[in-house]
This record gives C-alpha cells, structure tokens and sequence, in this order.
C-alpha cells in the first residue's frame, strides 16, 4: 500500500443482526379461490377495471401458494437468515368472522416449518392491505367492529403459529391502509372520503392495540410483538413559518396519526385542529387510547423516499408530488394547503428520490421517540426497470448501489446509538405491485411474469453475501 492511501474500512454489523427479506400474501401467493379463501378488497379493487395497471391481478401472482419449498431454497442459498410474509386474512378466516378454515392455516404451517428447518427466521405480519371483502361490506376500516374482528383474527393466528414464529407484526403501514384506500382510493377498496380515512385510521390503531392484547394472550410470553410503519421523514422547503407549519400538518397526518396513540397514548393536538373541519373525532371513545397504547417489543420502520412540503402556493395547479399515485382525491384530509415537491436526485422508477440520509434521521427520530425499542427496518428497497441479458442474466447496479447506501445509514445509525436489530429488503420477489400491476419490479430476485422462473439479480447474490459475512460488500463485486 502506498504511503498516500487510505485503508478503507468494512462497514460491519452486530453479529445477531438479521439480514431478512419480505414479501406480502396478495402480492405473490396466488390461488386465490383454493382451500377455502375468499375475497378479499384487492381482489375485488383489482377486478375492477380501471383500477391497476392493465387490469392486472393477483389471481396467479408468482404462485408461491404452490412453490413456496422452492421459494425458501432460494432463501436459504443467497444466505437470508429471516423472512417476513404477511398471512391473507380470508384464506384463514373467510369472512373476517368464525371459525378458521385448517387448511387456510396448514399452508402457513407448511411455510414455517420449512423456513425453520432452513434455519431462517419467521415474521409474521397479520394485515398486509387484504381485508377480507365481507368486513368491508360491513363498513371495512371505518366500521369499528372491524378491530374486534382483527382481535378474533389475530388470536386465531396466534394460537396456530405462535409456538413456532417468535417474531410477530399486526399492521403493515396502516397509514396505506387508511388514506389512499378511503382518501385518494387509489388503493382498495378505493373509498374518497376523507372523513372516513381518519375514522379508518383510528380502527387501524384499535385494531393493532386489541390484536397485541389477543397475541399475547394466545402464545408464549418470548415472543415480539411490534408494529410496521411507513412514517414519512417530512422536510419544510424552507425555514419559513408557514412551512413549517405545512410541514407539521403532514407529520401530524402521516406519523402523529399512528405513533401518538400507539407509543404516548394521545393524539397530537395539531392534529385536530389540522382535521376540524372534516370531522369532530368523536368516534375515539372513552378507553381507546389506553386500548391502542399497549407496549410493544419492537418497532418496524418501512423507508423509502422523503417528503419536502411548503405552504401551498395559490398560483400553483402542479399534480401533488407526493409519490402516492394519481388521484383527483388526496390522501392528506385537511392539507390542502400543503404541495408537495420533488425532491432533487436521482430518482428510482417510482419516481421515487433515492435519499438514505432520509432512514438515517428515521431511526434517529424514532430513537428518541421510543427510547429503549428495539428497531426493525422492515422494508427498504427500489424498483427498477429490470430485464434479463442474453445469457439470462439480471444484472442491477442501480439497486446493488442503493442497497449498499441504505444499509450504510443503518450501520451509521447503529454507530449513533440507536438499537438495530435487523433489516428486510423489498422484496423478495418481483411481483403484483398493487396498483401498478406487474410493471414495477422490487424484486431481488427476477420472475419471468409467464413461465414464474425466478433468477436471483445481481443485487441477491450482494446482498446474500453481505447477509452471509455481515458487511458490506464493494458496490462493484457482483458483476
């Protein structure tokens, strides 16, 4: 080595860190009418035309129902030492009421048992999006006897899994859940009332507080119980007064909403006062919030772009930028005297600014938030517009860079004190990308959409090695 350089240094992990990847049920099982399941709202939403991309659906997915063994081997081979998969509520539970349906359950059965006998870790999330379309008839998430339903659910699941799972979930970013299903409907059920998206998101945080309380109850007492959210890292466009209030106001709607209940046992203020005019909150009844505000045993963070927000600009008719798809509807109830703006950089095929200093302040807000809980990236990843080579070969460094600076501000973060225990690429698999159909690809590992090959990218085969050493690799090793 010449006197002029300088060693570089390996950016290493804890040595019980997880190095995870996930998935969710309607996005990739398929076999939507087998073993007794139902409907769901995204099979209904998807079905709907005009809704998804090409009309595309999750019917056949990328068919893990029935190659989940090969699934796992996969797994297994990039060296992943967990795997989170969300259940399908109606393949267990059909209509969102009764009794299980066993063959529903022995598929997830299955599942573990072979994720464990490749000595890779379970997580289970129990709401990845898929009400089933029962409950929503009955009102879906604004209809407060849908928590109660999630309870019955979530024991059920419990009973059946939690010998064997250790680590469990009960929502996955009900913040998607709430307002782009029931403010901009671009999501099932595809609802545009603004006043419903708050009472929605409250259920959502009743449900999740009567599900922990139902988990507990129903497995042994090691297990985790957390939470995944996509709290938003919001950025004023400046200094200015009225952004910073505009940049409260989106704060208050896409974190207070969630993490004040579940984590301090209120609602912000703000909050209210942001919402007065769409609705009084009378639906939050005497003991909701000591419901909702269980403790929890770890915290998911799902990060993927940040938001920068300004006091509206009355001369400005610009589509809101806000990276939640296209809809004359907002998922902001109250904020329309908020705009969005495009943040600077390179972008990903969502349209999505590829900034990782964005999860490093995430982990350091919710350090402070939640002092002592342990964290979990449970989602973190970019679609690109991926194809195989002449020799079938995937070859993706733009998501092999973008892997190699987000774990970098998760090893930083840890560096920072804050308490990381592991990291869950999106996704596994290309798959239904909700509304997007098929057209956006996630996927570490490349699926051709008509013969369901799948063929790990070259962002697996780096990934599996940093799971396999727990450092990171060269950005360029995997060619």
């Amino acid at each position: 080595m010449l006197e002029s350089e300088t060693p570089v240094t390996p950016v290493t992990f804890p040595p019980a860190f997880l190095w995870g990847a996930a998935t969710s049920a309607y996005q990739i099982e398929g076999a939507v009418r087998e073993d007794g399941r139902t409907p769901s709202i995204w099979d209904t939403f998807s079905h709907t035309p005009g809704k998804t991309a090409g009309g595309e659906h999750g019917d056949i997915a990328v068919d893990h129902y029935h190659r989940y063994r090969d699934d796992v081997a996969l797994m297994a081979d990039l060296g992943l030492t967990a795997y989170r998969f969300s259940i399908s509520w109606s393949r267990v539970q059909p209509t969102g009421r009764g009794p299980a349906v066993q063959r529903g359950l022995d598929f997830y059965r299955r599942l573990v048992d072979e994720l464990l006998a490749h000595g890779i870790k379970p997580a289970v999330t129990l709401y990845h999006w898929d009400l089933p379309q029962e409950l929503e008839d009955a009102g879906g998430w604004p209809e407060r006897d849908t928590a109660y339903r999630f309870a019955e659910y979530a024991q059920i699941v419990g009973e059946a899994l939690g010998d064997r799972v250790e680590q469990w979930i009960t929502l996955n970013e009900p913040w998607c859940a709430a307002f782009l299903g029931y403010a901009s409907g671009v999501h099932a059920p595809g609802r545009t009332d603004p006043a419903a998206s708050l009472k929605a998101a409250h259920t959502l945080n009743l449900a999740h507080g009567l599900g922990t309380s139902a988990l507990r109850a129903s497995m042994p007492a090691r297990n985790s119980v957390a939470l995944s959210l996509n709290s938003s890292v919001v950025r004023p466009f400046s200094q200015d007064a009225a952004d910073l209030a505009a940049a409260q106001k989106i704060d208050d709607l896409a974190n207070g909403v969630f993490h004040g209940p579940i984590l301090h046992g209120a609602y912000p203020q703000t909050l209210f006062t942001a919402t007065e005019l769409i609705t009084d909150w009378s639906f939050v009844e005497d003991g909701d919030l000591a419901l909702i505000n269980q403790p929890l045993d770890a915290l998911g963070l799902n990060y993927y772009t940040p938001a920068l927000v300004s006091a509206a600009d009355a001369e400005s008719s610009a589509p809101r930028a806000d990276g939640h798809g296209s809809s004359a509807h907002s998922p902001w109830p109250g904020a329309d005297d908020v705009t969005f703006h495009q943040t600077p950089g390179e972008r990903t095929e969502m349209g999505w600014t590829i900034d990782p200093t964005g999860l490093h302040d995430l982990i350091m807000r919710y350090t402070r938030e939640a002092p002592g809980l342990p964290l979990y990236i449970t989602e973190n990843g970019a679609a690109y517009d991926d194809k195989p080579d002449p020799d079938g070969r995937v070859h993706d460094p733009d998501r092999i860079a973008y892997l190699h600076g987000h774990l970098a501000a998760v090893r930083r973060a840890i560096a920072d004190g804050a308490d990381v225990r592991g990291y869950y690429l999106w996704s596994l698999l290309d798959n239904f990308e909700w509304a997007y159909g098929y057209e956006k690809r996630f996927g570490a590992v490349y699926v051709d959409y008509t013969t369901l090959e799948r063929t790990p990218k070259s962002s697996a085969l780096w990934y599996g090695r940093a799971a396999r050493t727990g450092a990171l690799p060269e950005v360029h090793s995997i060619q």
